[in-house]
């Protein structure tokens, strides 16, 4: 026996629907809104202009979706800005998955802009890039096959109305796409729960005797970190249940200041922080800080350096430049200067407090010491407490 498409899936989406009635204006107050709230007007303008097939249950054709996350202009003259930055043919062949009836799994170092890919593919697939499950040491496997509503199930015992789906089971149930995020975090036992989902592509609920078979448009989209340590590999069955698309570090200095510039625009517009063309320079010297002692040598090749124990990553820029826009914004007057910024990159590159610190004073003393423009921001670092 099947459990009907309708139910529970409809249930939670009247709750959210009610919710947004109770509170109008909220999408517009948030302070992170989702994807799909926030470039409604480009998925909007995206679906009015696409004329291409689309898979069943898809608000926007493969090449629409591929538009939207690496941007273009309409045929009207709309602009859609970028989501991600780098090479196009990753972002055609993860969208091509999703089109297929295989699983998607987004690998990469931290900072690679998984979180942000899988949330805007599902929201320009589906229109909701809400069916999420984080994962972590701690997620159980009723987050990702259903839980129970106790208090109904001790009255009445096991049944539909006490079942309480996930969302994937959501996902399954209306044919969208469900997200799971750090799959690799979750442990073993709980992540070969996904094998029959993505194999059978069904869910058994042998409580009831029933199970939820997935409709078309169906799929998921999952993320894992390759860099960190303890965490739970994927079986090999498992990730034969997937398509594996790794999202590299950006590939040159300017792609990587164009990202952070993008997001730092995003974020500040958000938080009613400065912005413009002052903080350019700042945001270039972060990012090439970030890329030597990520690399292990100078821009210039000239100079081999020690990398820190952490990632330096794009996300880790993006936040230290944040942070800088906030301090000159509050505490200066207004322009990000070597001062903003210093703190951040700090905390950033000294993670172990004794072999990082090392490495940190061998390149400010030996590289940016030494470097033309760059005084200002060596007095800025020499004066950041240790």
């Amino acid at each position: 026996m099947t459990v009907p498409a309708t139910t529970e899936a409809d249930h939670a989406r009247a709750g959210s629907a009610t919710d947004a009635e109770a509170r109008p204006g909220a999408a517009a107050e948030a302070l992170r809104p989702h994807a799909e709230d926030a470039f409604a007007h480009e998925l909007e303008a995206l679906a009015a202009a696409d004329d291409r097939p689309r898979p069943e249950r898809w608000r926007l054709s493969p090449w629409a979706v591929a538009t939207y996350l690496l941007g273009g202009t309409l045929p009207d003259g709309t602009v859609i800005t970028p989501k991600y930055v780098g090479p196009r043919r990753i972002v055609e062949v993860a969208v091509t998955t999703l089109a297929t009836d295989r699983a998607l799994l987004l690998l990469g170092v931290p900072g690679t802009a998984k979180t942000w890919v899988s949330e805007h593919l599902a929201a320009a697939v589906s229109g909701d890039s809400t069916l999420l499950v984080q994962g972590t040491a701690g997620t159980p496997e009723e987050a990702i096959r259903y839980g129970w509503d106790y208090a109904r199930l001790l009255a009445h015992g096991p049944s539909r109305e006490a079942l309480v789906p996930s969302p994937v089971m959501r996902a399954m149930a209306d044919g969208m796409t469900a997200r799971v995020e750090e799959l690799t975090r979750i442990p073993a036992d709980v992540q070969d729960t996904l094998i029959t989902i993505l194999s059978e592509k069904t869910l058994p609920v042998p409580e009831l005797g029933q199970e939820v078979q997935a409709v078309r448009g169906f799929n998921l989209i999952a993320t894992a970190n390759d860099r960190d340590r303890g965490v739970n590999d994927l079986s090999s069955a498992l990730r034969r249940r997937f398509n594996t698309v790794v999202l590299p570090l950006p590939a040159t200095p300017e792609a990587e200041v164009d990202i952070v510039s993008r997001r730092v625009d995003q974020i500040g517009r958000s938080l009613d922080l400065p912005g413009g063309p002052d903080g350019i320079d700042e945001i270039r010297r972060v990012v090439t800080v970030f890329r030597e002692l990520r690399d292990g040598v100078t821009t210039d090749g000239r100079t081999r350096l020690k990398s820190p124990s952490g990632t330096l990553s794009t996300a880790e820029a993006i936040s230290v430049v944040t942070n800088g826009l906030a301090l000159a914004a509050h505490f200066g007057d207004g322009v990000l200067r070597p001062g903003d910024i210093a703190a951040g990159i700090l905390g950033a590159v000294v993670r172990d407090p004794a072999a990082d610190r090392v490495v940190w004073q061998e390149y400010l003393e030996t590289v940016v010491r030494e470097r033309d423009g760059w005084k200002d921001f060596y007095r800025a670092c020499r004066e950041v407490p240790a």
